[in-house]
């Protein structure tokens, strides 16, 4: 079964149940105050898990793109992916856990054809904060799983909370035996040989967790469900990676075609970060040296890379470019759609990257040179770090380069040095990846509003053809990024800082109303990619300052903003410009 069945069953399937289909959020989250790129289904539904109402109502099912970034450095195994598609389906205080897996069994079952035999399940264990989950457990029984199918785990398996407090709850797993042999006679879902692979996540959002650590129910009872596409079109088609797959293996072929070195990791890290550039572009995404735009680059620039360690000429890029628009066009269409977008884009990257790495060789000329002055023999990790981290030289080239010239490294310094940097990126990523229920607080609900009046500002000052390309809220400031193509005068900066002031000033009242999508747009509604919304929306009107095409939340009056200052503006990406600001009391 391809993909693209998978999806289409999954969606058609709940649909038949009571969903309203909804389409996918683009990439890169509109006001979203926690992400730099949506990175679950939950993500552009935080406000309705909050309790807001969805225009389309309390069941909904959807495919979300999704981009994840902790491991980027993990790809070029057998699983890990930058770029992946989640399937979810929704209950918005409406259906909860009997009705929940009755129906993620029955779509296991029943369209996907999986033995029941096959599946086992996991539930929280309980512990001295909330009771053991045997509803859920109970439920499974009832649906047609075993007892012996069924296990139990703490906190750290199966519960769920994004951040510290908020909303969370018990979750139940489901995992597909593979048919392996078992690594020991106590083998379960929680090992790691490979027997059990997880396909699926229900989590019951039942509980709000407060600072103190006291967990109390929650009147709005949720649910959130993810499965993983390519996980699962992987092992319906009996394969051992995702890179086996349709969605891959035109781009493998290729590769295998191209190539003067045989490295299947190298060919998995081009086909892999291809697919993910040329998604994260067609959303909108630009490569910078921050950020997103950062994430962009990253990737960009390791598929080149592996492309010049399997001695491939960088200009076939074009070629791999054009195969996976071809080969993912009915899943995506945006992709042909936007195809010279990601051509010159990637091209572009590529040609700054190929620089980067001639300016690098001649670092390490100076390094080397440096080193034998000394007497030495052997390049410092020191040094091979420093090459990677400040000029962007890929470690493998400086080994390269240096027994060429009868020279060793250590690389082994170089490691621990690497290690230390990854693990202050992952915790740097986690906290910018970090769920965005634990952010929603009148603080970031404010710059949220805030972050319309800029826009409306913008338009004011800079003309009606500004539109904004991008935000990011904290609890701290807000961030937003908008096509101009000059730096800011200090005059404009004062007159749009003056603006938003005067309409805070102004004491107006934020509305909010539900129309049907071609209404909202010839009303004048704004938004970032309007294909991506269902054909009903929500619309948060500023009195007659701003009017866009948007998921809130926002406060009730402008008065409640406090005062806007801009504390920077700046070059974010070609032809956009950042502004930092934030709001003071």
């Amino acid at each position: 079964m391809k993909a693209i069945e998978i999806r289409n069953k999954y969606l058609n399937y709940f649909k038949k149940q009571g969903h309203e289909i909804i389409p996918s959020a683009p990439l890169i989250p509109e006001n979203d105050p926690s992400v730099l790129f949506n990175t679950a289904g939950m993500q552009p539904l935080v406000p309705y898990l909050l309790g807001e109402k969805h225009p389309l109502g309390t069941r909904l099912v959807d495919y979300q793109k999704c981009v994840r970034t902790n491991d980027i450095e993990e790809v070029g195994d057998n699983r890990h992916l930058t770029y992946f598609e989640m399937l979810g389906n929704w209950s918005l205080g409406d259906y909860f856990k009997e009705e929940s897996i009755q129906m993620s069994f029955e779509f296991l079952t029943k369209e996907l054809g999986i033995p029941a035999e096959k599946i086992s399940v996991t539930v929280f264990a309980g512990d001295k904060d909330c009771p053991r989950d045997e509803r859920a457990a109970e439920c499974w029984k009832k649906a047609g799983i075993k007892e012996n199918q069924i296990y139990y785990y703490g906190k750290e398996d199966n519960w769920w909370i994004a951040g510290e407090e908020g909303p969370c709850g018990p979750d139940t797993e489901m995992f597909y035996d593979t048919g392996k042999p078992a690594c020991c006679p106590e083998c379960q879902p929680s090992c790691d040989c490979g027997k059990y692979v997880e396909i699926w996540n229900n989590v019951f959002m039942e509980y709000f967790k407060d600072k103190e650590g006291k967990y109390t129910k929650l009147e709005q009872q949720n649910v959130d469900t993810g499965l993983g596409l390519e996980r699962m079109t992987m092992l319906l088609q009996g394969k051992e990676t995702p890179f086996d797959t349709e969605l891959f293996k035109p781009i493998m072929d290729k590769l295998v075609e191209l190539e003067k070195v045989d490295i299947i990791e190298s060919r998995r890290i081009i086909a892999e970060h291809l697919r993910s550039s040329m998604m994260i572009i067609s959303d909108g995404g630009r490569p910078s040296n921050v950020d997103r735009g950062y994430i962009l680059r990253r990737i960009i620039r390791r598929m080149v890379r592996h492309m010049n360690k399997l001695q491939i000429n960088l200009d076939e890029i074009s070629t791999l470019i054009k195969i996976n628009v071809e080969n993912l066009k009915e899943m995506y269409p945006e992709l042909e759609k936007n195809y010279e977008t990601i051509k010159s884009t990637i091209i572009e990257e590529k040609d700054k990257f190929v620089k980067t790495l001639t300016h690098g060789e001649k670092e390490f000329q100076k390094e080397m040179n440096k080193t034998k002055d000394q007497g030495k023999n052997k390049i410092d990790g020191q040094i091979v770090f420093k090459l990677y981290d400040t000029y962007g030289f890929p470690p493998e080239v400086t080994k390269e380069l240096a027994e060429e010239h009868e020279m060793t490294v250590d690389i082994k310094k170089f490691e621990e040095l690497f290690k230390e940097h990854q693990e202050r990126s992952r915790q740097g990523s986690e906290q910018k990846f970090k769920g965005g229920l634990a952010e929603q607080n009148d603080t970031t609900i404010a710059y949220h509003t805030a972050t319309h009046l800029l826009n409306a500002a913008l338009k004011k000052i800079l003309g009606e053809d500004t539109h904004q390309r991008g935000s990011n809220i904290t609890v701290d400031r807000m961030r937003f990024d908008f096509n101009c193509d000059h730096k800011l005068t200090d005059e404009e900066k004062q007159d749009i800082e003056n603006l938003v002031n005067d309409w805070i000033q102004q004491g107006i009242d934020v509305t909010v109303e539900e129309m049907k999508k071609e209404e909202a747009v010839k009303s004048g509604a704004e938004c970032m990619f309007i294909e991506k919304y269902p054909d009903v929306v929500t619309v948060y009107s500023i009195g007659d300052i701003s009017k866009e095409l948007c998921g809130g939340p926002h406060v009730k009056n402008t008065r409640e903003l406090g005062k806007f200052k801009i504390k920077k503006e700046e070059a974010s990406s070609a032809g956009i410009r950042r502004i930092k600001a934030v709001l003071e009391n």
